[in-house]
């Protein structure tokens, strides 16, 4: 049987796609290893085909923000502390970091976090309803440097189309890399998104709201730039 090139250009094209991140195995320490057994009943929403009512997970209409990909979750604690009338859902499928960001729930008594520890682009297609979100955080993600592996990359077409389709108007999209390659090529993705504008000429000034994260401070270490996109839903 041959296959559908075209459908696999589309949304739901996505479903036969190839995955944009490889499970790499790491040790959990003792705490996070805790932390998970111990919070993950309470904070991690299960993956199934059911789109989520965020009014019953959080108990309020307040803004949604995910963050995909929040590594070891410093950066996204520090965000949910700092902003207690936004919501935050995080996305990850490494499990210490899942693990070290429960602890930082419990230790920071935050009420407006909470994980679901699975396949991003499945969430968002699951169980996310469309014009749901108010904002996407992608923070160095895999820039997945070699060509033959640019498919992997989260921000190209048409995975961008499925953001697009899930942010509210007005909503955002918040990218930065610190492979300068990788934000040329997302720019040029993004630009050719429907429903998304820039708000900027090009790269974008750095929020200045933004914490940062492990991986900022290693690129930032190996002389590395920090390359911002900002674009909106119109």
């Amino acid at each position: 049987m041959g296959i559908n090139m075209e459908n696999e250009n589309t949304i739901e094209g996505l479903k036969r796609e190839i995955k944009t991140y490889v499970l790499r195995i790491g040790r959990m320490t003792a705490a996070q290893e805790k932390a998970y057994s111990e919070l993950s009943p309470r904070w991690c929403i299960p993956f199934e085909k059911k789109q989520l009512n965020f009014v019953d997970i959080f108990g309020n209409t307040n803004p949604v923000i995910i963050e995909i990909g929040f590594g070891m979750g410093d950066a996204t604690a520090d965000l949910a502390e700092a902003n207690p009338d936004i919501n935050y859902l995080g996305i990850e499928v490494h499990r210490p970091g899942v693990g070290k960001l429960l602890n930082e729930i419990q230790k920071r008594d935050l009420k407006n976090l909470f994980i679901i520890e699975y396949d991003a682009v499945e969430v968002l297609r699951e169980m996310i309803a469309d014009n749901s979100i108010n904002g996407f955080h992608i923070f160095f993600p895999d820039p997945w440097p070699k060509k033959k592996h640019h498919k992997r990359r989260m921000l190209q077409r048409p995975r961008t189309d499925l953001f697009a389709q899930k942010l509210s108007k007005g909503g955002y999209l918040y990218f930065v890399t610190d492979w300068l390659e990788y934000a040329e090529f997302a720019l040029e993705e993004l630009n050719e998104t429907k429903l998304l504008k820039n708000k900027y000429d090009g790269f974008a000034e750095p929020q200045k709201w933004r914490k940062q994260t492990k991986f900022e401070r290693k690129g930032l270490a190996a002389d590395r730039p920090i390359t911002e996109l900002f674009f909106e839903k119109i």
